[in-house]
């Protein structure tokens, strides 16, 4: 009792920036959703980009936040035990190879479960090179993500080329699992999405796109996040292993095995990249392709640090991402076009905000950049295609910068550590 008693005073008497911020409570959070909900209805009727909110616009960024998501979960499980893993990209990569090589001989839950494995052993490997050898963090994950793309290229030559309907390159067709739709009330929720009234049908999209054919597989990866949080902020085991990423020596004193709690949280990391990659394959779409992870790895580092270390930001990372990526699949350059006149009126109530706050030159910034954006739309009916396809990358760079000033990292992340170092 008394080490765990020790071990949360260590942790929560972690500096803090920002001096302490109060927690926002579940209705202040709702009214936020909402808020932002209202915003995109206005957004929609403005620009007749109905899509925006749709039912299939809702369940195709759902489908595609999720690889993200699950690799931004497996960053923050080894972040908050002090390790940086930029690995993330080639533990999801083995976990499509490994996912499909099981899913298509054996069921796609053997796929998902071997998907995990692969992953995993990833972890394990960069585990063994940064807390056994301390190995700079990042070279060992930038080594993993070109180890990775060697090794699946090398094994999907004599596995995938030689089976029906694969080649060297991809994988012969996946069985899907199941999907649930909530018969009766999607169908409702569609139909009063299409009538297009303001916010009701958004709402409705919102609804339906999360009700209407939904992998247990998705459902699944959702629980998880809601699973992280409650075993790492509400156990001793979370309490230890965030310890080890705040203060290790602190914790070795407190009796705390560093070693053993750092190879838990990097090998969970890979594993849950890995589930992430199996997802890819099997749910999004039903075959293993060379490439296909497409960089989402990187991007779930970047909701992770987005949402702040913190399970339910990178969440909304993901979805943000999920999103913008989805503006291109449907609708394309009219969707992304009509997210200019989104971000311009966003920039207007930062605007009114910096001014409140008695920021005057950034106040000034926000304004100029939201008149060249209320410019932009204006002038023009659609966008490049270039621009389209780069989108879901801009949005991780301008949020990445826009909430810099905000993030606090765990204290020791990245930093080397040897057992006894403090003695």
């Amino acid at each position: 009792m008394s080490e765990s008693t020790s071990t949360v005073s260590m942790v929560s008497t972690a500096p803090k920036k920002g001096g302490g911020r109060r927690k926002l409570s579940l209705p202040v959070i709702m009214l936020i959703i909402a808020a932002g909900l209202a915003l995109f209805s206005l957004v929609r009727v403005i620009s007749g980009a109905n899509d925006l909110t749709s039912v299939g616009q809702v369940a195709g960024a759902l489908q595609l936040a999720v690889p993200i998501g699950l690799a931004g979960l497996g960053g923050l499980w080894a972040e908050r035990a002090g390790v940086v893993n930029i690995g993330l990209e080639g533990m999801m990569i083995l976990g499509t190879w490994f996912g499909a090589w099981a899913g298509y001989q054996w069921g796609p839950w053997t796929g998902v479960l071997l998907g995990i494995v692969g992953g995993a052993l990833g972890g394990l490997l960069h585990a063994i090179m940064t807390v056994t050898f301390n190995v700079n963090h990042i070279v060992s994950g930038v080594a993993i993500n070109i180890l990775a793309v060697g090794v699946t290229r090398y094994l999907s030559n004599f596995t995938f080329a030689d089976a029906e309907g694969g080649s060297s390159k991809q994988s012969p067709r996946i069985d899907q699992i199941t999907e649930i739709t909530i018969p009766g009330l999607s169908d409702w929720l569609a139909d009063l999405q299409g009538r297009h009234w303001f916010f009701i049908s958004d709402l409705a999209g919102v609804l339906g796109g999360l009700m209407t054919n939904l992998s247990l597989l998705t459902v699944l990866a959702i629980l998880l996040i809601p699973g992280t949080w409650w075993v790492l902020w509400r156990t001793s085991f979370g309490l230890r292993l965030r310890s080890c990423g705040e203060n290790p020596v602190a914790a070795e004193s407190l009796g705390v095995n560093v070693y053993k709690y750092k190879y838990i949280a990097v090998v969970v990391s890979g594993a849950l990249s890995g589930l992430g990659g199996a997802f890819l394959v099997i749910v999004s779409t039903g075959i293993y392709q060379e490439g296909q992870t497409g960089g989402r790895g990187y991007i779930g580092l970047a909701a992770m640090i987005f949402g702040n270390w913190m399970p339910g930001g990178m969440a909304l990372g993901a979805g943000l991402f999920g999103f913008t990526d989805g503006l291109k699949l449907r609708g394309g350059a009219e969707n992304v076009h009509a997210m200019l006149l989104l971000l311009a009126l966003l920039l207007v109530l930062a605007f009114a905000w910096q001014l409140y706050k008695k920021k005057h030159w950034q106040a000034g910034i926000s304004l100029g950049v939201a008149a060249l954006l209320f410019a932009w739309y204006s002038l023009t009916d659609a966008l490049p295609s270039q621009f389209v396809d780069a989108a879901p990358y801009v949005t991780t760079l301008l949020v990445l910068a826009l909430s810099a000033q905000r993030l606090r990292m765990p204290k020791a992340d990245g930093m080397p550590y040897k057992r006894g170092q403090g003695k």
